[in-house]
């Protein structure tokens, strides 16, 4: 469609989308005359922002307003028409020393992520932490209370999952050395369904030289359940900022809406579905999004990949549509390149 206009209606198109996003306010024909450097007469104006208007391009929030991009005009400014910017160094420096891993396990930097990108966007964040289907690199039994004993599980990819058991007798400081050694011999890198059949086995068969009270240990940590949370979960900051610019009724209950929705964590799993074949940068404006189809709302997300370039999470920014996406863009590109990286160093 950016081929089938022509110069004028280019030029008048770029410059309501350029003050939408800028202001968030629609823009007349007046405005356009005196402000924008186009030498036309307000009446040469209105006339190309009406065929602006019935290609579908541009609406009329309300009578005798100005006009404001529809999302296909958004869309077509994205794609064609926008340039897009580039990160300071000063932001680049931030968003590599706050997502650095160093020291720190996954989970932790992929939470200092969302947060960075949050405060540099002033925008809500979020972050698809992978999914840890992976093998267990160790674990470590840890007494919270005489029959309550703390799980911890490190994984291959760094993440720490932590899970509470509760024993129905008192285990001592050695049992629970002797289970976390066993385990940890037995599973070398293997998940817990992968490992158990042969561990159960060999406690049936009395091959092993652990006590009861540790062999009771062992069997609880092989009964550990496997919540939502290891098939991935969603790191969201910064949502009250989809509250601030809200002008009326409407956009509240809509942004309300859309606050309820982010909460569901299962809702959002579905978007690495939406990425599964993106190269890069993926823009939804409105309701082209269909994890949360509402108008008013934007999505600029980029997956991040492991060693073997599979895709195993994703990094994102939600907001109003009249987002800055030339500053958004390179924003998310660059942090989602960080987490590559700092995912094949662990």
């Amino acid at each position: 469609m950016i081929t089938e206009l022509n110069d004028r209606s280019r030029t008048i198109f770029r410059y309501i989308v350029d003050s939408y996003l800028a202001g968030a306010g629609p823009v007349g024909s007046r405005t356009i005359s005196q402000q924008s450097g186009i030498n036309l007469s307000p009446a040469s104006i209105r006339n190309t922002m009406a065929d602006l208007e019935d290609a579908g391009l541009l609406f009329a929030p309300h009578t005798s307003a100005g006009r404001i991009p529809t999302e296909i005009g958004l869309r077509l400014y994205v794609d064609g028409l926008m340039q897009i910017g580039a990160l300071s160094k000063e932001e680049q420096t931030s968003i590599e020393a706050t997502c650095s891993a160093a020291g720190r396990p996954v989970n932790e930097m992929l939470e200092r992520t969302s947060s960075v990108l949050s405060g540099l966007s002033s925008c809500a964040s979020l972050v698809i932490a992978p999914k840890t289907d992976e093998g267990i690199k160790q674990i470590q039994f840890v007494q919270l209370q005489p029959r309550k004993i703390l799980a911890v599980l490190v994984l291959q990819n760094g993440l720490v999952e932590n899970r509470v058991m509760d024993m129905d007798q008192d285990v001592p400081a050695t049992s629970l050395i002797a289970a976390a050694n066993y385990l940890n011999a037995k599973l070398k890198g293997k998940t817990i369904a992968e490992a158990e059949t042969g561990i159960v086995q060999e406690i049936k068969n009395h091959e092993t030289q652990l006590d009861i009270i540790t062999q009771r240990l062992v069997e609880k940590g092989l009964a550990i359940p496997t919540d939502d949370r290891l098939e991935g979960r969603i790191i969201i900051r910064g949502q009250s900022r989809l509250l601030e610019d809200v002008r009326a009724i409407e956009d509240l209950e809509r942004a309300r809406a859309l606050l309820g929705y982010l909460e569901e964590q299962q809702n959002m799993l579905g978007l690495l579905g939406s990425i599964d074949d993106a190269a890069g940068v993926q823009i939804f404006i409105g309701t082209e999004n269909k994890i949360f189809d509402q108008s008013g709302w934007s999505l600029v997300i980029s997956p991040y990949k492991n060693t073997e370039e599979k895709i195993i999470g994703a990094i994102g920014v939600i907001g109003p549509t009249r987002l800055n996406y030339d500053r958004i863009i390179p924003m998310v590109d660059f942090t989602s390149r960080v987490v590559s990286k700092l995912v094949d160093e662990l």
